[in-house]
């Protein structure tokens, strides 16, 4: 599902104009997409990050090491969980996938910046880990309305590589208002 979601999303960057690197790797560790174009006064540039889940079962955020280690619950477990627990959850989550030495200093080296931070979100179990990134300086957008500004004219890009596949997102949809519904693929570790 992670990949679908993000070929959806690369074609939505495509089409505003942005030149895109989808999955870095560094190590262990994944950047989903990277996005630049330029403008009058430099260049404009994204990280963003895609999160996709027809089922969530769990949180977002991992629980902390010390937080297991207090609480006896491994690192995905969906018993419920204090704001703290998640605050520091959160923590953890941004500064691995935006905060990273290795990945601020790629950055650094492809485009002057400053890069966004963004994450597109399908579903979440819980809803209030949204908050904890918008406190956190991370742009939420949800899969739904990317799906739906690629249903509307006008793009500075009439269709790149991910035409076929929004294609058949669109299927039968005759202008209709769009109900995200994508394949169910084995969950991506988080």
């Amino acid at each position: 599902m992670a990949l679908l979601a993000e070929e959806l999303v690369e074609e939505w960057l495509n089409r505003a104009g942005f030149f895109t690197i989808r999955g870095v790797k560094i190590g262990v560790h994944e950047m989903d997409l990277l996005a630049i174009r330029p403008t009058p006064t430099g260049v404009e540039c994204r990280h963003i990050e895609v999160q996709a889940s027809v089922n969530p079962v769990s949180y977002l955020f991992r629980l902390t090491k010390a937080d297991q280690k207090a609480t006896g619950r491994g690192p995905t477990s969906s018993g419920k969980r204090t704001e703290a627990e998640i605050s520091r959850g959160a923590d953890e989550w941004v500064h691995k996938k935006f905060g990273h030495p290795q990945k601020v200093k790629l950055l650094a080296s492809l485009a002057p910046g400053p890069w966004t931070r963004e994450v597109v979100l399908h579903r979440l179990r819980h809803p209030e880990e949204i908050h904890q990134l918008e406190a956190r300086g991370i742009t939420v957008h949800q899969l739904a309305d990317v799906v739906t500004d690629l249903s509307r004219p006008g793009p500075k890009v009439a269709r790149a590589s991910g035409g076929d596949f929004l294609d058949l997102v669109f299927l039968g949809s005759s202008g209709q208002s769009v109900e995200l519904v994508l394949p169910v693929e084995a969950e991506d570790e988080q």
